[in-house]
């Protein structure tokens, strides 16, 4: 059970952090664990209940949590989510809450290809120098499609003797 915890930690702990190794959660993520596994209900544990276990567990100037210290976490917020029940068997339906679950991407705006869009975002219709930018297929090429690659041969544009030097010397 605890390594689908850690798992699950670590998912949310990359999420929309390109440079989070997934070792350390900060609260954003934290707060969107909660809320993504049902564990936030926004009755007997809000959005500042987390908040505060947040504040609580983690280092006096940190701004991130361990796998450990979301351990704390969990076990307080299971006490307020589930009151009544042993701290033990409180923790283990927390767990079960988090079982399974991705960070969900709810509320992220779709590209729409609707009308005018549609014409203005169609490679095949790009003329100039526009068109060389893209392949067949409408894939970008980066780079090699925007800038005039430079030629490291050493002759000038235009030359038609090049690489004949070697042969001329030869003789």
């Amino acid at each position: 059970m605890a390594s689908e915890a850690e798992k699950m930690f670590q998912r949310f702990a990359v999420f929309g952090e390109s440079s989070s190794s997934g070792t350390e959660m900060n609260n954003k993520n934290f707060s969107k664990l909660c809320k993504d596994c049902g564990i936030m209900d926004g009755k007997t544990v809000t959005s500042t209940d987390v908040d505060i276990v947040f504040s609580k567990v983690k280092a006096k100037n940190a701004r991130t949590i361990t796998f450990q210290q979301f351990q704390e976490a969990m076990k307080e917020l299971s006490q307020k989510r589930f009151k009544g029940k042993n701290p033990d068997e409180a923790l283990e339906d927390i767990y079960k809450l988090m079982e399974g679950k991705d960070p969900a991407t709810t509320g992220v705006t779709k590209t729409t290809t609707v009308g005018r869009v549609s014409r203005l975002t169609d490679t095949s219709k790009y003329t100039g120098t526009h068109k060389e930018r893209f392949d067949e297929s409408g894939k970008g090429k980066g780079i090699a499609g925007r800038e005039d690659m430079t030629d490291n041969s050493g002759y000038v544009s235009g030359y038609k003797g090049a690489g004949t030097y070697d042969k001329k010397g030869s003789k």
